[in-house]
């Protein structure tokens, strides 16, 4: 019989279409690049340069304002990393726990009324109650304000994501492979926690990525509800010393001589907020990869 793959093969063995791939990627990345380097290049830049020549590669008058001002008190900066850290692994952790159970729960057929389930879950990601029925439901009825708890459940569940783990759930776990397990007497809770997690790995790793960064980029939720300085997370503190040197640089206009950092300030909070993200992003690219392409392939 004739092998209908072999030019399909010859291509992607081709020299040409190796070289032309790897410099279509390479121009892609650097890209994506550039626009970091000019960051840090202007994070490192003094507040006169930056506004008379702009920003460049490369640090036009060296200048290290902009980190004194973020680190002028170090102990707030590193608390308020800790509480990041705190928030960011707990919450993760914790809800894709619970949306990994949700989307089993929907998986499941002997479910009754599943789909009217996932129509109540999808329906909130068009309609919502508001801001007002939010804000006092988690502090007048849950009693949540300034606890760790308020930060930890607010950014928690996302809809999409369950609906995403339960589309994975249904491609990547046969159903025989669970009915085997209950027939061996496994119960639900030893098959999700045996069985359906561990299948489930790229999913949870490319979904962990989203679900990290939205607590770690979180502000609005720690602005929300809590007024204790040892509740304050990275983006919060940034946040607050931004509105300061804002503040600061309106009141001293008529002073030429002050040299606010606050464009370079910006960049250099950008820089500080986003190097813990980048220094984990590595360790689950791999998951992140395969599961990026969750639902594309189904066997």
């Amino acid at each position: 019989m004739k092998d209908m793959t072999a030019p399909t093969n010859k291509l992607d063995q081709s020299p040409l279409f190796t070289w032309l791939s790897y410099s279509i990627v390479s121009l892609i990345a650097i890209i994506c690049l550039v626009p970091f380097i000019v960051l840090i290049a202007g994070s490192f830049s003094s507040e006169s340069s930056v506004l008379k020549e702009g920003f460049w590669f490369w640090p036009r008058q060296f200048s290290l304002d902009a980190y004194h001002a973020i680190f002028r008190y170090p102990e707030e900066v590193i608390s308020a990393y800790r509480v990041s850290i705190l928030l960011t692994a707990i919450g993760t952790t914790l809800s894709l726990f619970i949306s990994t159970m949700s989307a089993y729960v929907l998986y499941r057929k002997e479910v009754k009324y599943r789909g009217v389930l996932a129509f109540f879950l999808f329906f909130t990601t068009l309609f919502n109650g508001g801001l007002a029925p939010y804000y006092l439901w988690l502090s007048k009825n849950l009693h949540l304000q300034n606890t760790y708890s308020v930060l930890i459940l607010g950014p928690m569940f996302n809809v999409l994501f369950v609906l995403i783990l339960r589309s994975f759930i249904r491609g990547s776990v046969p159903e025989p492979l669970v009915e085997s397990a209950k027939i061996d007497g496994a119960g639900d809770l030893r098959i999700f926690l045996q069985i359906v997690l561990p299948l489930c790995k790229p999913a949870l790793a490319s979904i962990g990525v989203f679900t990290a960064l939205a607590y770690w980029n979180d502000w609005w939720t720690a602005l929300m509800f809590t007024n204790k300085d040892y509740l304050v997370p990275l983006q919060y503190l940034l946040y607050k010393m931004l509105s300061s040197i804002n503040l600061s640089a309106a009141m001293s206009q008529h002073v030429s001589s002050i040299d606010q950092p606050k464009e370079t300030f910006k960049l250099a909070m950008t820089v500080v907020a986003t190097g813990p993200i980048i220094i984990l992003f590595p360790f689950v690219q791999k998951y992140f990869v395969s599961g990026i392409t969750i639902g594309a392939v189904k066997g």
